[in-house]
């Protein structure tokens, strides 16, 4: 079954897998790309099959680059997925998660000049302890490991006041850099398989909605509980875990400097690492922020859904309105004879006289048309131009020379090295510049709160302030 259904087996299969899995290994893999354009993924494949065709013939591959991307997208291939963006009408393309681990087995194939072990092996008996840690339940035990490791903690100190430092050699260093390596990698591809858990959920969300026919709320309660089966999941669980701990900018800022520090050294540098590899957890995040727009959409889905059904409720309800109005005028000229109908306890509405309220005529004013005269007086007109103009240009200053010190900046921040002079419409202004021309990251676990001087009508100053989630922008 897996033969004849798998896209990775069928890639394996395939007796155009080497120019397949070449291809989207050096356009999707290597540079940890999640989406590509379909103009520029066909003129990258164009690129590819004149070379091939200039040194086999042009009878090798004898159709257009985008037939072979759409024949790679299709049902019976499966190993791009083609879609189109919100707000685009403009195809875009990106690897499957079957794909990338047959891209991954056929990597493993190839010899490789430094093979690492003792990290491994260090790795492994390092989650062993976190597992025996982590489920031990006798406060005795637990403690005397945690003195253990004081013990052990303060000992190091100790040497290292000495001057007896413990460094790792070349080879030690190139192991764990290595590791590191494959292990980056290997969660940019979870991340796929995660954001193709919740698509495929999206489309059966879809498919439910199409062909529904029973009432909204057994279908919310088995939509939702299908949704929470995969969010309260192991996967789940793990994928929230992540992402809570790399919104940290604490945790950003620490990762950054951990990869500058590690790329500068020497065995490192020997090793010819990716430029890229710099900006990795950039690339953890905007493959989390791809999987976050995919359980959005899924949000937005099942409000759509209840918005359709509450219009044919609506509707429905028209409909029987109109239906009792047509009988009624189908009646109106032969009533039926006898009793119709019987109610229960009819009385009779009585207003008494005096319940009434008097008469109040209408007051009708006089109004007295006066020219007014010419004075002297001068009168202050500058209300009537005092209006706000916010400097946008100079507010992407502010941004731009924040983000040449330090590769992330929190608006608060911003604010507090830059006080707001106009207040919140500044504020929104910052706001506007971090959607439309900086990227930015929104924090909805941590609160920031921003704070700014203004005069009241007296001309007394005052301080305002406004509570928002954490908006960072990014470099």
């Amino acid at each position: 079954m897996l033969k004849q259904n798998h896209p990775a087996w069928r890639l394996l299969n395939s007796p155009h897998a080497p120019l397949v899995a070449g291809f989207l290994n050096r356009v999707f893999v290597i540079p940890n790309q999640r989406l590509i354009a379909q103009a520029d993924l066909a003129e990258a494949l164009e690129d590819e099959l004149f070379g091939l065709r200039e040194q086999f013939g042009n009878d090798i591959f004898p159709k257009s680059a985008l037939d072979y991307l759409s024949d790679w997208a299709g049902n019976d291939k499966g190993w791009l997925r083609k879609f189109y963006r919100q707000g685009s009408d403009e195809p875009y393309f990106d690897l499957t998660p079957p794909t990338e681990r047959a891209i991954a087995w056929l990597g493993s194939l190839t010899e490789r000049s430094f093979v690492g072990t003792e990290s491994r092996l260090l790795t492994l008996f390092e989650l062993l302890k976190q597992i025996s840690a982590g489920s031990e339940t006798d406060p005795e035990t637990r403690i005397a490991d945690l003195r253990k490791r004081r013990a052990d903690i303060d000992a190091e100190i100790a040497r290292a006041e000495a001057g007896e430092l413990t460094l790792l050699d070349d080879t030690a260093l190139k192991d764990r850099f290595l590791q590191f390596t494959a292990l980056a990698r290997e969660l940019l591809g979870d991340f796929r398989e995660v954001e193709h858990n919740f698509r495929g959920l999206d489309r059966r969300v879809r498919e439910r909605i199409a062909l529904w026919e029973g009432g909204k709320g057994e279908l919310l309660q088995d939509i939702m509980g299908e949704r929470d089966a995969i969010a309260d999941s192991d996967q789940g669980r793990s994928f929230r875990a992540f992402w809570d701990f790399l919104m940290s900018s604490r945790r950003q800022e620490e990762l950054s400097a951990l990869l500058e520090k590690v790329l500068a050294l020497q065995p490192v540098a020997e090793l010819r690492p990716e430029a890229r590899l710099r900006r990795v957890h950039y690339d953890w995040l905007e493959a989390g922020e791809h999987t976050q727009r995919t359980v959005a959409e899924l949000s937005r889905q099942l409000r759509r859904f209840l918005d359709d059904q509450a219009w044919l409720e609506n509707r429905r309800i028209m409909e029987i309105l109109h239906g009792i109005e047509a009988k009624a005028l189908a009646l109106r000229d032969n009533q039926p004879s006898g009793e119709v109908m019987n109610i229960a306890e009819a009385a009779a509405n009585i207003e008494l006289p005096m319940e009434r309220p008097l008469h109040t005529p209408a007051v009708k004013p006089r109004i007295d048309s006066i020219v007014p005269e010419t004075g002297d007086d001068d009168i202050d007109a500058a209300a009537l131009f005092s209006q706000i103009v916010i400097d946008k240009a100079q507010l992407a200053r502010h941004i731009r020379h924040a983000l040449q010190d330090k590769p992330q900046i929190t608006l608060a921040e911003l604010c507090r090295s830059h006080p707001l002079q106009h207040g919140v419409a500044e504020l929104v202004a910052y706001l506007q510049l971090g959607g439309d021309s900086f990227n930015t990251t929104v924090d909805e676990t941590a609160e920031d709160v921003i704070v700014w001087q203004t005069t009241d009508g007296e001309g007394r100053e005052v301080s305002k302030q406004a509570r928002l989630p954490r908006v960072i922008f990014v470099r």
